[in-house]
């Protein structure tokens, strides 16, 4: 049986809150799950995540894959970074794992559309003033 930590939706219409859980991959995202690791809440402002770590590291210890949301989110806080060092068998005694995730910041775009727009008033004025003169022979 491929096991997988994954999210389950909770919560009303339009307010989502998962749980983490340990579930057959075959399983429906909502439906039986094998055991709860945690819960994330996306809703406040910085997002709260709570994880049941010694849960977490059996499973993963007996072959569970996290999905790529899962594994993000195990990232932000610090958790995957843990369970890499475990696995090569390094001191993780020191390291501690957040419980709110940091917001993404927004990457603004870069002037690009401005100088192209510079580019085509340019190019209309170059070819008025090779239409006013008369070609040299």
């Amino acid at each position: 049986m491929a096991v997988r930590i994954r999210l389950r939706r909770m919560g009303a219409k339009k307010r989502p809150f998962y749980r983490f859980v340990a579930a057959d991959s075959r399983s429906p995202r909502d439906g039986r799950f094998l055991e709860n690791l945690g819960w994330y809440n996306p809703i406040l402002k910085p997002a709260e995540v709570h994880l049941k770590e010694e849960k977490i590291y059996e499973w993963l210890k007996e072959g569970a894959l996290p999905t790529e949301t899962v594994a993000s989110l195990f990232r932000q806080v610090g958790l995957w970074k843990k369970w890499e060092l475990m696995k090569k068998g390094e001191d993780v005694s020191g390291l501690t794992i957040t419980t709110q995730i940091k917001e993404r910041s927004k990457k603004k775009k870069k002037g690009k559309k401005a100088p192209e727009v510079k580019a085509e008033a340019e190019e209309p004025a170059e070819a008025e003033a090779a239409k006013e003169k008369p070609p040299e022979k």
